[in-house]
C-alpha cells in the first residue's frame, strides 16, 4: 500500500495526526465512465487506504466539490446524519472532532491540508483554479479561527500535487500558499509538494491530460484520540 500512498513530512511530524494522499492504482480502470463511477470503482481501494493508515473505523466525510468555496463545519450534528454525506455544494472541510476522517478527492486541483496542532484542529479544501480564484483556503483558514479558536500562525499548510505550469496556464498552486501566508499562517509552516500531477500519469490522474476520462485521488485527515 505504501506504493501507492503519499505523506509529507510537515504532516507526519505531528503526534496523533493520521493523513495520506492516495495515488493512482494502475489495476482500476477509470477511462470509460464519468467521476461518479470512476468514484464507485475507486471506493473499495480507497476504503483499504483508510484501513491502511489506521483510520478504518472513523466516519470518512467528504464533499460535493462544485468548485466554489463554501465550507462547511463537521460537527456532533452532522455525524449523525451520514445519509448527507458527500455535502452538497461543499469544496472545504473543516472538524476538530477525534477519530473523524476528512475526504477530498482531486486529480490536477489542490488538495490543501490546514492543520492546528494546538486546538487539534483541520481543515481540508478543494482548490483548483476557481476555488483559488475565490480564495476558498484562506477562508477556511478564516472558519477555524471563528469556530475552534484556531490561530493562523499555529497552522501547518500542506498542498499535495496538483496541476501546474507549464502543463497548466494559471500558477494556482503559487497563489493558494501567497493566500494562506497572507491570511497570517507563517511561510516557514506554508508547505508545498512541488509535484504537477501531469508529470507522471502511471502514479497520478490528470483530469486536463486524461480530457476528464480519469479517477480521483483522496486526500485523508483524522486527528485520533491519544
Amino acid at each position: 500500500m505504501t506504493s501507492v500512498l503519499e505523506t509529507f513530512d510537515a504532516l507526519s511530524a505531528l503526534p496523533g495526526l493520521i493523513h495520506g494522499f492516495v495515488l493512482r492504482d494502475r489495476s482500476i480502470p477509470v477511462d470509460d465512465v464519468d467521476k461518479d463511477g470512476a468514484l464507485a470503482r475507486l471506493r473499495p481501494f480507497h476504503a483499504e487506504a483508510q484501513r491502511f493508515l489506521g483510520i478504518g473505523d472513523c466516519p470518512l466525510v467528504t464533499a460535493e466539490q462544485v468548485h466554489a468555496a463554501e465550507i462547511a463545519v463537521v460537527d456532533e450534528d452532522l455525524l449523525r446524519h451520514p445519509e448527507r454525506w458527500p455535502l452538497k455544494g461543499i469544496d472545504g472541510l473543516i472538524t476538530a472532532l477525534p477519530d473523524v476522517a476528512l475526504g477530498i478527492h482531486v486529480a490536477d486541483c489542490g488538495a490543501v491540508y490546514l492543520i492546528d496542532p494546538v486546538k487539534r484542529a483541520i481543515g481540508l479544501v478543494h482548490s483548483g483554479r476557481k476555488g483559488t480564484e475565490l480564495g476558498i483556503a484562506a477562508r477556511a483558514i478564516r472558519r477555524m479561527e471563528a469556530e475552534f479558536g484556531s490561530r493562523p500562525a499555529d497552522l501547518i499548510v500542506q498542498l499535495a500535487a496538483c496541476v501546474r505550469p507549464p502543463a497548466y496556464d494559471v500558477d494556482f498552486a503559487g497563489q493558494i500558499l501567497e493566500q494562506c501566508r497572507a491570511a497570517g499562517v507563517p511561510a516557514e509552516s506554508v508547505q508545498d509538494c512541488g509535484v504537477c500531477t501531469s508529470s507522471d500519469l502511471g502514479r497520478y490522474y490528470s483530469y486536463r491530460l486524461e480530457k476528464g476520462k480519469t479517477g480521483r485521488h483522496l486526500a485523508l485527515a483524522a486527528w485520533k484520540t491519544v
